[in-house]
């Protein structure tokens, strides 16, 4: 039986992830779920899937809820670090889901106790890949990117080499709103802006998706798990999604993956690794094929494809831009901010000195990541403050 950590496991990436080792649960052993305060989905899952460890991020959740557990024979722990303190054999496989910044300081944590680590959270990758990609090389910890589109790169170009590759593009659905004008738009509310026209999501991704910062978190990320230049990646609007990436090379061949909108089958595969199994609705779709709409994004319509003019190259840039989002989308669906004062903020916020004088330092360890989302955090939150006086 193959061992596996499964962390963020109550959210939308951690359930599938569950629905597709239980169909073959004699050949997995789940030994660690966590989440940060969905204590009761948890809960659930450990007495069904027969989990003994799990980790609660939230401290009062945990306080208020740990005799629950206990009732039922389950260990509760606060952090990666305490649950695997005395773990002596690793994990064959680790999949971090949790999603947002909150996802990086669990992977750091959790790279020595396994054997391979597959991330489907970008925001911990965009801002401190530097600092995984370190521990991966210590610990000699294989990686595999989750998301569909960078699984989809990896399949495409593990075998062939970088140097040869002349375009990556990365494909979009351009959300619900593809075919209005962003003006037309701005007071839209957030329960619009959830109905993701082919993916299931979380809500925070679903919003992403909308404004298109999530395929630009996408093109960040990608760039530095391939190590290829940002130059070298393009964005092209696919409202089918049954296209995920296409990766062009200098000899004139174009190589492209497709699968059904599902994140069943990146994980499956990962999961199952080279030993196949069949997956729920993987026949080939040729008719998603037929008459195949690709369309260039419009800065106009999706004005935050902007933010990748800026100079990236793992600086605490990457760490601001990540934090102002994270704020920004929750006061989005709060309600408290209208869909244009989302990418207007974003756009005006990036620009400010407060931050730019960051922009050229990078950040050394996990605390230096964690002190300028507190910094970041703090600014935002007073700049709003001061934008609803005045207005």
């Amino acid at each position: 039986m193959k061992n596996i950590f499964l962390l963020g496991s109550t959210g939308s990436i951690g359930e599938t992830t569950l629905k597709i080792i239980l169909r073959d649960k004699n050949k997995f052993n789940i030994k660690l779920l966590t989440t940060n305060d969905n204590v009761s989905k948890l809960l659930a899952q450990a007495k069904k899937y027969k989990v003994k460890k799990v980790v609660i991020f939230n401290k009062s959740e945990l306080k208020k809820n740990i005799h629950k557990f206990k009732k039922n024979k389950i260990i509760t722990f606060a952090t990666i670090k305490e649950a695997l303190r005395n773990n002596k054999k690793k994990s064959h496989l680790t999949i971090n889901a949790i999603s947002g910044i909150d996802g990086l300081e669990p992977s750091l944590d959790i790279i020595k106790h396994t054997k391979n680590l597959a991330i489907a959270n970008k925001e911990s990758i965009i801002c401190g890949w530097k600092l995984i990609k370190k521990e991966l090389r210590k610990y000699k910890v294989n990686f595999i990117p989750l998301d569909s589109e960078h699984f989809s790169i990896w399949s495409l170009i593990k075998l062939e080499n970088k140097k040869h590759i002349k375009q990556v593009y990365l494909t979009a659905s351009g959300g619900p709103f593809l075919n209005k004008k962003l003006e037309n738009i701005k007071n839209i509310k957030p329960k619009f802006a959830l109905k993701h026209p082919n993916w299931k999501m979380g809500k925070k991704i679903s919003i992403d998706s909308a404004t298109m910062m999530n395929k630009i978190f996408e093109v960040i990320e990608a760039s530095k798990i391939f190590e290829l230049d940002l130059n070298k990646f393009k964005i092209l609007i696919h409202p089918k999604s049954y296209i995920h990436a296409i990766v062009h090379y200098n000899n004139g061949l174009t190589k492209f993956l497709t699968h059904e909108t599902t994140m069943e089958i990146p994980i499956a595969n990962v999961i199952y690794e080279n030993d196949y199994k069949n997956i729920t609705n993987n026949n080939f779709n040729y008719n998603k094929l037929n008459g195949l709409n690709f369309i260039k994004p419009s800065v106009k319509n999706f004005p935050l494809l902007n933010i990748l003019k800026y100079k990236i190259e793992d600086t605490f840039f990457e760490v601001i831009l990540v934090s102002i989002n994270d704020l920004l989308v929750k006061e989005y669906l709060n309600n408290r901010i209208s869909y244009i004062s989302l990418h207007k903020f974003m756009l005006t916020l990036l620009k400010k000195p407060y931050f730019t004088k960051y922009y050229k330092f990078k950040a050394n360890n996990i605390n230096e990541i964690k002190i300028m989302v507190k910094k970041t955090n703090r600014y935002v939150k007073k700049y709003l403050e001061i934008y609803e006086k005045k207005n």
